[in-house]
């Protein structure tokens, strides 16, 4: 009896010794272990007397803020982030790495890989009331059709401008990644077919053909040097149409073209960053209750809720030899907290005020 009341004891402190290590891992905010990363940043200075590799490093951290904050921001909020303060931005880089460097012909080129605490950011973005987006890339397809209406034309792939010259530019810090579809006569005869009423036409058949679900059709008015443009956007099964209008435009000058094209990609910019948007003032506390015996399943929760964007904070509220108790600070709502827990074959009891994790 002796031996066994040691032996169950010993059982004890073992478990609980294993307990502490996972809440020394666990109370680690996720946000301090990720990170918003710029790749392939390249600059390029004289090598001559005044060269300073200590300047040159504080150049790539200034423009890999730039290029993060146009990824992560809409337009007008990226206006408002023209800081050069080194200080400030030194102290939101995490690390970076000098990918390669090389002379030649007295001019030093390096490629830098710069990453931020994507915590710090996000503190950072709070402070000026800006809510920032996820960098996430997404493929598209893209259907440009131009109509000039004062001929009647139909102008389509080859032969339309846009369609031409779309992916001709595409600046780093865009998210959006157009696929042109390939030149078809029956789509040519199904959209001729429907061209008096191209505005309400849906295009299903020709959007089938292509294993993307996510589409933007964009219907041309060229009337002279107007351009009035419609604009079909169904990202994640949501369907949005605006309209724009640009004035003067000489669509066969390449630099007025380029412009109406950069701000149409502005425009579809700004929709998907918005789709992405974190409100950073949203701070719903969930209490999440796991079985303390199930390591793989506390395991695979840690690792999921790390890689939960909207999940800003996360530790051990508190632990027994049954259960683990996780506060976490969730930047959306249940619902969606919900969605994505689910999503990943998590099983949620909500009969209590504090869940369940199965």
């Amino acid at each position: 009896m002796f031996h066994k009341n040691l032996y169950d004891k010993n059982r004890f402190y073992i478990f609980f010794f294993i307990l502490v290590l996972f809440f020394i891992k666990f109370s680690t905010t996720y946000a301090s272990s990720k990170t918003f990363n710029i790749v392939n940043l390249e600059i390029k200075k004289p090598y001559d007397a005044k060269f300073d590799k200590k300047k040159i490093i504080e150049e790539a951290f200034v423009e890999a803020f730039k290029e993060l904050i146009a990824k992560i921001t809409i337009t007008d909020d990226t206006k408002k982030l023209t800081t050069n303060n080194l200080k400030i931005i030194e102290s939101l880089v995490d690390s970076f790495t000098v990918v390669d460097e090389k002379f030649i012909k007295k001019q030093y080129i390096a490629k830098f890989e710069v990453n931020f605490n994507k915590r710090d950011i996000l503190n950072f973005l709070e402070t000026k009331n800006i809510f920032p987006s996820m960098p996430n890339e997404k493929k598209l397809l893209l259907l440009p059709i131009l109509i000039d209406v004062n001929k009647n034309d139909l102008f389509l792939f080859s032969e339309n401008l846009f369609y031409k010259n779309w992916n001709k530019k595409h600046e780093k810090h865009y998210l959006l990644n157009y696929v042109l579809p390939n030149e078809d006569l029956d789509d040519i005869n199904l959209i001729s077919v429907n061209l008096n009423n191209i505005e309400e036409y849906n295009f299903e058949k020709i959007v089938t053909k292509y294993e993307l679900k996510d589409f933007i059709i964009i219907i041309i008015f060229k009337n002279n040097e107007n351009l009035k443009i419609l604009s079909k956007v169904n990202i994640n099964n949501n369907l949005v149409i605006s309209n724009q209008n640009f004035a003067e435009v000489d669509i066969k000058n390449v630099d007025e073209l380029m412009k109406t094209i950069k701000s149409l990609k502005i425009i579809y910019e700004n929709h998907w960053k918005k789709i992405n948007q974190i409100n950073t003032s949203i701070k719903l506390t969930l209490n999440i209750i796991l079985d303390s015996k199930n390591y793989k399943l506390i395991n695979k929760f840690e690792n999921h809720l790390q890689n939960l964007d909207l999940v800003s904070n996360y530790y051990i509220n508190d632990f027994s030899n049954e259960s683990i108790h996780f506060k976490i600070i969730y930047n959306s709502t249940p619902d969606k907290f919900i969605m994505e827990t689910t999503k990943k074959g998590f099983k949620i009891d909500k009969s209590s005020e504090k869940w369940k994790i199965q």
